[in-house]
């Protein structure tokens, strides 16, 4: 069985003092404090890494916006998994990564504090000249480099991505290598836009706003769709949208919009397009581990930037304005980043 993103245990605290750490904690729909929590220690197997930066995704956002089903997540929980931090411990029978390494984890939800532990499977060792809070992204790339393969992109395609968040502008990054006929992109703001063209987008369009219908905006140039949609929005309405951008015999990799859909979805358009629909995370642990090394690759080769998005560094113990901050729908808000070293 493929191994599933999990929240290491932490043992809450209602004093501070040595041994203790702080920690986030998301109390109820759009409530996170600051807590304390016992420093945890590497277990057989395990590592402990010492955070320094963890990013808001917006899977971090639709949990802090209620969006997400009971099923997938209850409160009270933790939150935070673009993480980049240094181990500081090595639990017994553990052997190749050692105390010091730079890290980049994946796999790991709940890293919203000072230290967290996890077996070496969720780690990437970072080369220590690679700044640590250009690394915490690298969580993205796995799942970003398999949603372009799935695409089957190749250079007579036209392709579309919705939505040029943090992971819609690396997703552009990627695809763009793939080198599709057209690389379109859509987005809300002029900011993202523009970081979208830089990347490699042949086409930018900015939405009146987030109900508005994609092939009402752009299927003046492109009237037959797209052969490859790739959706990186939250919500996960936005299928219905995708579905009818695509082409026939197109296909749709769902980056995003994995979130609940209160649209209904006309299946009978799927069959009458000949629509392929995929999923985009790795089926198995072995392709995890060789998507993370070629995501690595490409930020150390210059080919990816996961820097140049980042808009605000903000300190664990506001992690609550951090979140207000990124809930914002704002162009000058793209990449909030929490600085978890407390001094």
């Amino acid at each position: 069985m493929v191994r599933k993103m999990s929240v290491p245990p932490m043992e809450l605290v209602d004093y501070e003092g040595p041994g203790t750490q702080m920690c986030a904690v998301m109390d109820a729909i759009g409530e996170i404090s600051v807590r304390r929590a016992l420093i945890p220690e590497p277990k057989d197997g395990e590592v402990r890494v010492k955070v320094k930066w963890v990013g808001i995704c917006g899977s971090d956002v639709e949990v802090f916006r209620g969006a997400r089903e009971p099923e997938f997540i209850s409160y009270p929980t933790r939150l935070g998994h673009e993480v980049a931090g240094v181990i500081d411990k090595i639990g017994p029978n553990v052997i190749g990564v050692k105390e010091g390494d730079h890290v980049a984890l994946r796999y790991v939800w709940g890293a919203f504090a000072e230290y967290v532990c996890c077996t070496p499977f969720s780690l990437k060792v970072l080369p220590k000249d690679l700044p640590l809070i250009e690394g915490s992204l690298i969580e993205v790339l796995p799942g970003i480099i398999h949603a372009a393969e799935l695409g089957d992109i190749s250079p007579n395609k036209n392709v579309l991505i919705t939505g040029q968040g943090v992971s819609g502008l690396v997703m552009t990054q990627v695809v763009n290598m793939f080198s599709p006929r057209n690389l379109v992109v859509t987005d809300l703001f002029d900011e993202k836009l523009a970081l979208a063209r830089k990347y490699g987008a042949t086409h930018t369009y900015k939405l009146p706003n987030e109900h508005a219908n994609t092939m009402d905006i752009v299927g003046a140039d492109f009237p037959d769709g797209f052969d490859v949609v790739i959706p990186c929005l939250l919500e996960g309405a936005g299928m219905v949208d995708a579905i009818n951008a695509a082409a026939q015999n197109g296909r749709i990799v769902m980056y995003g919009c994995i979130g609940t859909c209160h649209k209904p979805v006309d299946f009978f358009k799927v069959h009458k397009k000949r629509l392929d629909i995929l999923s985009t995370e790795p089926k198995r642990d072995i392709d995890n581990r060789r998507y993370f090394d070629e995501g690595l690759r490409l930020v150390l080769d210059g080919l990816v930037n996961t820097e140049e998005m980042i808009t605000h560094v903000v300190p664990l113990a506001e992690v609550a304005r951090a979140f207000q901050l990124r809930n914002e729908h704002k162009g000058d808000t793209i990449h909030v980043m929490i600085d978890c070293e407390v001094k």
